[in-house]
């Protein structure tokens, strides 16, 4: 998930410190720390990403792929 929210991100051509302000987070240090898996996106923050990037929610945040420790 992270992977793939980096990936669209940076396809954008947006900054952490841009996500920062889109979300309302005071610094770019805590976006980076969001899309590091450190702390958790909030619904409202998916819903957030989800318009500027113009995909679901589940697109960006699910994984399609179940790994074999999910097994």
């Amino acid at each position: 998930m992270f992977e793939r929210l980096r990936e669209l991100r940076k396809e954008k051509g947006l900054t952490c410190e841009d996500m920062a302000k889109l979300l309302g987070l005071g610094t770019k240090a805590a976006y980076s720390k969001k899309e590091l898996g450190r702390t958790k996106f909030t619904l409202e923050d998916a819903r957030k990403i989800s318009c500027v990037f113009g995909k679901d929610i589940d697109d960006i945040f699910f994984a399609d792929e179940v790994s074999f420790q999910d097994t």
